[in-house]
């Protein structure tokens, strides 16, 4: 009963248990749904915080009840995200500084409290009155998400120390190339070894234009004529300009960098210590509490499947959303055996462009390269036809299926068949109920349930 009333409250786009409790009371399709035995919003709110794989198995089932009416069409499947919003407060995030310091007060007034209670209770061993219940020796909440925010912020701190020393590694290779003589593509990152490789970098670019000058001048001293224009002077050359602007730009970078006033620098990383596991989500407008949540939607914009993720960005959740849609596919397919449930071609924003992405095993993907109105201009003015040509790299393969005219047809369908979806599913769900990766899952497959079974509904009542 309690599953029955989420289901059709998450259809109606209501997701409060307490409106839902008022309804039971005063609408009549509520009242039929809980046979007028009207819950209280606390036995409801538990219900949806306790019972997460319910849902899980619920998406399954109004899934294949999707199959069964003839709808998810697998020929194209478009993959986007969308930041939700968690159940915690953006001023809650915390720096490691802080909740070191909680738990180092937390552990020392726990020894005190423990201390003194074993004094007390020395004292009056006799008499068993005046301790307190057990129902009421229970750490605090509070306490438990204080010590898992710093548990969370001393994973990322080592993450982050491991792309440190992954990111030094790179800039020492790239300078031991520049030094070597060795061209080196990519800008040249920030860090301790900038102004080293910039410097690098104008004694090659410095050494290459020197040979020109030498050769053409050891020609003419031959009495040969040399072939083509004479090269610029070298304070003139065009690469040597700008090796130099790079050079002075990391003098400045680093000079700024010694004489620049210490001040107080805000933690990077921080964890909630309302929803440990959530994270800080870049929109457009603005910085969100959330977490990542990822949809594969079919071309008749069936849900065919869900992901919760705290990264912002959507690169490493391709993969596992193509692995999912597949196999929720080949579910359909063995049950019905219908062509439309074998996936065709995965459609994919630039959001997800990778070269680890772009030849990654499984079926045929469409991913931008680009900005939507780049695309555009690149199939107007450069259009192809035929495979990609043999020795292309992933993305000049990528780049060439885009410019075809079946490439341009079907990526063309990515917005209008996952946009929708997404702006319908948070009509209903704007923001998470409970707490943690586990119950922002569970009620993403509520809401998915609910959004599949509105399009069964329209598609049968026609």
């Amino acid at each position: 009963m309690l599953l029955g009333l989420l289901i059709y409250a998450y259809c109606r786009g209501i997701r409060s248990s307490r409106q839902i409790e008022r309804l039971c009371s005063t609408d009549v399709a509520f009242r039929v749904l809980c046979a007028q035995d009207v819950p209280d919003h606390c036995t409801i709110a538990r219900f949806r915080a306790e019972c997460q794989d319910a849902f899980t198995g619920l998406f399954t089932q109004v899934l294949m009840i999707a199959g069964h009416a003839g709808l998810g069409h697998f020929g194209t499947v478009a993959i986007d995200g969308t930041k939700i919003a968690a159940n915690a407060s953006i001023d809650a995030n915390r720096g490691h500084e802080w909740l070191s310091e909680q738990v180092t007060h937390m552990v020392a007034e726990a020894e005190q409290t423990d201390a003194t209670e074993n004094i007390r209770a020395a004292q009056r061993a006799h008499d068993d009155d005046d301790r307190v219940p057990a129902r009421l020796m229970d750490q605090s909440s509070r306490a438990r998400r204080i010590r898992q925010a710093a548990d969370e912020v001393a994973a990322q701190l080592k993450r982050q120390r491991n792309n440190e020393d992954d990111r030094d590694a790179a800039a020492r290779a790239r300078l031991a190339k520049s030094q070597a003589g060795e061209p080196v593509v990519g800008r040249i990152p920030d860090g301790p070894h900038r102004l080293a490789e910039a410097r690098a970098h104008l004694a090659r670019e410095t050494a290459t234009h020197q040979s020109k000058l030498e050769r053409r001048a050891a020609l003419i001293a031959a009495g040969k004529k040399p072939m083509g224009a004479p090269p610029v002077p070298l304070e003139q050359h065009s690469r040597i300009i700008r090796a130099r602007r790079v050079v002075e730009a990391a003098l400045a970078a680093e000079h700024t960098a010694a004489t620049k006033p210490a001040k107080r620098v805000l933690p990077k990383t921080v964890a909630n210590t309302t929803d440990p596991q959530s994270r800080l989500m870049p929109t457009r407008r603005g910085f969100l509490q959330g977490y990542n949540a990822q949809l594969a939607v079919t071309s008749d914009q069936i849900i065919a499947a869900v992901q919760i993720g705290q990264s912002p960005n959507d690169i490493a959740s391709l993969v596992p959303m193509m692995e999912a849609s597949g196999r929720a596919a080949a579910m359909l397919h063995t049950d019905t055996g219908r062509s439309e449930h074998i996936i065709g071609v995965v459609l994919a924003d630039a959001g997800y462009c990778s070269d680890s992405n772009l030849s990654a095993p499984g079926p045929e993907r469409l991913i931008a390269l680009n900005k939507t109105r780049d695309h555009a201009k690149a199939v107007i003015e450069q259009p192809v036809t035929g495979p990609p040509p043999e020795g292309a790299s992933p993305r000049q393969a990528m780049s060439h299926r885009l410019r075809t005219p079946e490439g341009s047809r079907l990526y063309k369908r990515r917005g209008a068949t996952v946009e929708p979806g997404i702006g319908n599913l948070k009509k209903v769900l704007d923001r998470f109920s409970g707490r943690g990766l586990n119950s922002a899952l569970g009620e993403l497959n509520l809401a998915a349930s609910a959004f599949n079974l509105m399009k069964i509904h329209r598609a049968t009542a026609s």
